[in-house]
């Protein structure tokens, strides 16, 4: 499964933009119409009913390790605990880190290479994502994080297993960039989404899916990221538990 996210305060907006991909046995299908509670629900429930779920969600699961242990945390889970308790706060005082809302404009230094807004997952993503930093603007990625890292801490008390900070084992859940799964196409273009669901890796897929996809910018991350997860399925095997102090804070980018 691969869902698009939403960080939308609005139930409504949850409602509009959130996205779930499944693929089960070649069977593609898309569906919409959750809140992120309901996303939740709907995650404990499949796994229940098929232990062997793999997951992609496409928001950071955490910030740079230096803020991490600034805030006092010993490792990720304490990180979604404090977000939990905190996250509305720091949306709402947007104070540095933190930028993006109005009056609290992007960092001079942002591009920078000492800049320390980016995870080491992100500067080594071939297709650069935007900081976890960032909660307002085009392309912010801050805001669905914040409210979904308490998610992340539901769903492994309820024993699934977050890459890569333990040991992979399913059901299994990871970080995505739907970026490195479509490539440069124009997503917020629809005929361009149209055109690009015209290759051969989309042909004998449900006419009802396609028209979906391509009529919505988030259901097409959401399609085109499942089927980028079966075509490198294999690449699961090799996963290993965070190589390193830093990534066990930061968490990474799994992808092709």
């Amino acid at each position: 499964m691969a869902i698009d996210w939403s960080g939308s305060a609005t139930v409504a907006g949850q409602r509009r933009h959130i996205v779930v991909a499944s693929s089960k046995r070649g069977e593609v299908t898309l569906q919409s119409g959750f809140t992120r509670e309901e996303v939740a629900e709907l995650l404990i429930a499949e796994a229940g009913k098929n232990p062997r779920l793999v997951v992609g969600l496409d928001f950071a699961f955490a910030f740079p390790a230096w803020w991490v242990r600034a805030q006092g945390c010993a490792d990720v889970f304490s990180l979604w605990a404090l977000t939990a308790r905190e996250g509305e706060q720091w949306l709402r005082e947007c104070r540095g880190p933190f930028w993006g809302r109005p009056g609290r404009g992007r960092p001079r230094d942002h591009e920078a290479p000492s800049w320390l807004g980016f995870r080491r997952a992100d500067l080594d993503c071939p297709i650069r994502p935007k900081s976890p930093f960032q909660i307002g603007g085009a392309g912010a990625v801050g805001t669905g994080s914040i409210r979904g890292m308490p998610m992340l801490a539901r769903l492994h008390q309820r024993g699934f297993h977050i890459w890569p900070f333990a040991a992979p084992a399913l059901p299994l859940v990871l970080e995505i960039y739907p970026r490195l799964f479509t490539g440069a196409v124009v997503k917020s273009d629809v005929q361009a989404r149209t055109t690009y669901l015209r290759r051969p890796r989309f042909a004998g897929l449900p006419q009802g899916v396609l028209a979906t996809a391509a009529a919505s910018e988030d259901a097409f991350d959401a399609l085109c990221s499942v089927l980028g997860m079966v075509d490198h399925a294999q690449r699961l095997q090799d996963l290993a538990i965070g190589a390193c102090a830093d990534q066990l804070l930061e968490g990474a980018i799994w992808g092709p």
